[in-house]
């Protein structure tokens, strides 16, 4: 049966009617269609960009596509209709398309140095061997790969990139090749420079961001997934290496204290932000409400910006469009305004995901 929805649809910011046939909006009048929307703010369905539903609570894989739905169902029922999971060590391409779950953007498994991430997590290559591994993990997921920009040398005694500067840009370019985006993970200062510049999709977490780089990232278009929820957990990461890593945890905390500007300073320049909580592993699922509200309140995003970031911005950015006339059947409603409290995200009124009422 179709289904039939009226409210203030943001971000038109009008009154409207619009009906749900399977999985796509229609404006078109459906007679007969029952009205399980009447009232309150319509919005297309939330996104998390930065997701692991393929690892669980403590950093382990998850071993059961159960688990995954689980995890997925957390977020689902906060709001979140769709999902670009960031690296998963445990493939689920069934999930793709199952009614009831978000719907998914996957890389495959996280393409990482030899003993300098967390274990059983990425796949663990040297220089010579990273090229033709983005290709297998592109082929792996369904548009995107995962790099490992940066993690800690004990070497060092510091963070440190992954691999050179020629390795990690013949990476982009293996994956662009394959025909997928590339998504980073880089906290340093070193390792963003030589992923912006070698023209990276998107920079996940991104603290070492500078002026020079955001100004580029803005001028190519390149996003930006703060992960604001994840920094805040910097503290402990510091106090826990201090002892064997005093300069690693010095700087770690230091990257933590300027990353509000660093976002806000981003954010005026122009650069695509989008939500994402890196969920999985040490930040608990459904969290996307949480992270909004620190981009409004900590690097002093608009709500209507932040609500972009999370929404009708992040689905155009994934490809799975919004509340348009064909766009797909996925929307969260609240009561009240979120323009003028943002907080009201954190309890939707009403969820609808691929056509069908979720609550």
């Amino acid at each position: 049966m179709a289904l039939h929805v009226r409210g203030v649809l943001l971000p038109d910011d009008e009154v409207r009617d619009l009906w749900l046939v399977g999985d796509r909006v229609t404006f078109t009048p459906v007679p007969g269609a029952e009205t399980v929307v009447d009232g309150g703010f319509v919005l297309p369905g939330l996104v998390d960009a930065h997701c692991h539903i393929g690892i669980a609570r403590g950093g382990a894989p998850i071993t059961s596509l159960d688990q995954a739905r689980e995890l997925a169902h957390i977020d689902r029922d906060a709001g979140v209709l769709a999902i670009r999971d960031a690296g998963s060590p445990y493939p689920y391409p069934e999930l793709d398309d199952e009614s009831g779950l978000p719907r998914l953007a996957r890389a495959g498994r996280h393409v990482a140095p030899p003993k300098r991430y967390l274990r059983d997590i990425g796949v663990e290559v040297d220089a010579t061997d990273v090229a033709a591994t983005v290709a297998a993990q592109a082929r792996a997921g369904n548009g995107w790969v995962k790099l490992v920009g940066d993690w800690i040398d004990r070497g060092v005694g510091d963070l440190a990139p992954a691999w050179d500067a020629d390795t990690l840009t013949a990476a982009v370019r293996a994956a662009h090749d394959a025909g997928v985006r590339a998504a980073v993970h880089t906290f340093s200062e070193s390792a963003v420079e030589i992923m912006v510049r070698a023209g990276v999709d998107s920079v996940e977490h991104g603290t070492g961001l500078s002026l020079d780089l955001i100004d580029e990232m803005a001028r190519q278009g390149t996003a930006l997934i703060p992960t604001m929820i994840n920094i805040a957990t910097f503290g402990g990461i510091a106090e826990q290496a201090r002892v064997k890593f005093p300069g690693y945890a010095e700087h770690m905390l230091a990257l933590r204290d300027g990353f509000p500007d660093v976002v806000r300073a981003a954010h005026e320049a122009g650069v695509p932000i989008y939500v994402g909580t890196d969920a999985g592993g040490g930040i608990d699922h459904g969290l996307a409400a949480e992270e909004m509200l620190l981009l409004h309140e900590q690097a002093g995003m608009a709500p209507t910006d932040v609500l972009a970031a999370a929404s009708w911005g992040a689905r155009e950015w994934l490809g799975f469009p919004g509340l348009v006339e064909g766009g797909l059947a996925d929307l969260t409603v609240y009561p009240e305004d979120p323009r003028r409290d943002l907080r009201v995200v954190r309890a939707p009124s009403r969820t609808i995901l691929r056509g069908q009422v979720i609550r």
